[in-house]
């Protein structure tokens, strides 16, 4: 088996973030679940954005925010997701390739337009995300880079994926590559919305396929049906290494034999909670990648995530390597 030149290449949802502060009124005017992910179509998407206030735009998607984020941490990354050949598809493009990812999927010439998550951020903080996958249903087993999974030390998957069935053939192509070329996979459980979603799914995909699961709390109450204490070993049975977040009380790392808690990182002022638990993923697999024990892998998750809901948008703003450095 040859050596791997990248430490993780991501699949996932390829979309443009449009994030806007709202009251819980805005929230409950349109019938959304706070703190969850809701998918709408091209109809509702319009009809909640002309409704925003002031928006900002930036490059978003789970997995691309976690690859994003191993980037800044100096890691070396690649990408596979479907955007258009239209404005919001080029930005996308742009902003993953400017932090020294790897994107060579071809971009669709015609059909729905590049995804689009519009994302109210309510004064507690929290986030709530509403939507339109566009292109991303385009992504299918064509895209999937087998040279590009066989280079990668992980491939890293985001649940969302399994909302349309396409690429739910992809997703699970690429676990196959990973796995025939000596590779590892990780999933991300994405949101506990969608874990509900496909739950008996997504357990036979732990149980038998994933080698490192991200999730938080809500998210494995929701997978196992069963508070977090029984979830987590439920866990043990289940995979081999899993880490779980837990907000301001930090993170859980669980392995066949023990529970490992680490704290949250220190941040003074919580803005913006979108990409908290993608970024702490890019942290856990940057160490993870480069032989650092499984309390520094959390470590360095925890110091992600505080850089990224410390500002709005679910990029870091800071190079990550330099945050980290000044923490140390």
């Amino acid at each position: 088996m040859k050596n791997a030149t990248l430490d993780v290449v991501g699949i996932g949802n390829a979309i443009v973030d449009v994030i806007s502060t709202a009251e819980d009124a805005f929230l409950d005017k349109h019938g959304m679940s706070k703190g969850g992910m809701m998918l709408v179509d091209a109809q509702r998407a319009e009809a909640i954005y002309a409704d925003m206030g002031t928006t900002i735009i930036m490059s978003g998607g789970s997995a691309g925010n976690t690859i994003a984020g191993i980037a800044s941490l100096g890691g070396k990354t690649g990408y596979i997701g479907k955007v258009r050949d239209d404005e919001f598809g080029h930005a996308f493009r742009h902003d993953i390739t400017a932090v020294g990812s790897l994107f060579r999927t071809p971009p669709a010439t015609d059909g729905p337009a590049t995804a689009l998550c519009l994302i109210l951020v309510t004064p507690d903080s929290q986030r709530t995300m509403n939507t339109y996958l566009g292109a991303c249903v385009n992504l299918n087993a064509q895209d999937i880079d087998e040279d590009l999974i066989a280079s990668a030390q992980y491939t890293y998957l985001e649940g969302y994926l399994y909302d349309d069935s396409t690429a739910k053939k992809a997703f699970h192509l690429a676990s196959e590559m990973a796995h025939a070329a000596g590779r590892r996979v990780a999933l991300s459980l994405s949101d506990a919305f969608c874990v509900q979603r496909h739950r008996a799914d997504f357990l036979k995909l732990i149980d038998h396929h994933v080698d490192v699961l991200f999730g938080n709390e809500g998210e494995i109450e929701a997978l196992f049906e069963a508070p977090l204490d029984e979830g987590l070993k439920w866990l043990q049975k289940m995979t081999d290494l899993a880490a779980i977040t837990r907000g301001a009380s930090g993170s859980v790392i669980v392995t066949k034999t023990e529970l490992t808690e680490v704290a949250a990182a220190p941040v003074e002022k919580v803005v913006d909670t979108t990409g908290a638990g993608d970024l702490y993923a890019a942290g856990f697999l940057f160490g993870l990648t480069h032989g650092k024990s499984f309390a520094q892998c959390g470590r360095l998750g925890s110091l992600a995530a505080a850089e990224i809901i410390s500002h709005f948008g679910a990029r870091p703003q800071t190079p990550l390597d330099e945050y980290v450095a000044s923490k140390v």
